[in-house]
């Protein structure tokens, strides 16, 4: 009698050994934070600048004068540049607050990287996506990986995103034809999108997009408005 209870004792040990090993596994793949991640600190902004220049004056300015031309024109986004502009932006999302972020653009792929905020918990996550125009014309977004630090949670996380749109869209208001919402939708929802934007008198389309190391290319040209 004596030896089943050491003997289901052992057993037990054994089997809590080894939940505390896959628990410290998860754990330290969750804490992992990728050599890559080095978000650019905020620098001081003594003229109390709104919006940074690169993105106001670099490429919302010069897309606009280049669309009001009604030719086509390139617009060249430097993921360099780009996490300067972004630098100290926050976004706080279902009670989790995303900070410190980081865009990389790599070879037909976009990179976003930042630090996730949960109740004092820090992790860094990342999603790589991969822009594409279809056969269609259409904007595709489709995420490829997302990660916690450096556990692979793709289905999961594409499974709640979807869950999130769906239950959005169903509850409130929502603007389908806003830019904002159709790059959402292809996003979380997998939803190809017409790229056709309106800028001021004119619209203009996206043709073709082009990512190398660092940088992101597309092609735009003049479109009619949407029916």
């Amino acid at each position: 009698m004596e030896k089943r209870k050491t003997s289901r004792r052992r057993r037990l040990l054994i089997w809590l050994s080894i939940d505390l090993a896959v628990a410290a596994v998860i754990i330290g793949l969750l804490a992992y934070r990728p050599s890559r991640y080095h978000p650019v600190v905020p620098a001081p902004n003594p003229n109390g600048q709104a919006v940074h220049p690169y993105l106001q004056r670099d490429l919302g300015s010069t897309f606009y004068n280049e669309a009001q031309k009604r030719r086509p024109f390139e617009t060249v986004v430097l993921d360099e540049k780009l996490n300067e502009a972004i630098a100290g932006k926050r976004w706080m999302s279902e009670g989790v607050m995303l900070a410190a972020p980081q865009v990389f653009f790599v070879p037909g792929r976009v990179i976003l990287m930042g630090t996730a905020d949960l109740e004092g918990a820090r992790f860094i996550v990342s999603i790589t996506l991969a822009p594409q125009i279809n056969e269609q014309g259409f904007l595709d977004l489709p995420v490829e990986k997302v990660k916690v630090g450096a556990m692979n949670v793709t289905p999961l996380a594409k499974m709640m995103a979807r869950k999130m749109y769906q239950e959005q869209v169903q509850t409130s208001a929502v603007d389908m034809e806003n830019l904002g919402t159709k790059i959402a939708a292809s996003l979380l929802n997998g939803q190809p999108f017409d790229p056709v934007v309106e800028v001021e008198d004119t619209w203009v389309r996206l043709k073709s997009l082009t990512i190398t190391q660092g940088k992101l290319s597309a092609l735009f040209a003049p479109a009619k408005p949407p029916k």
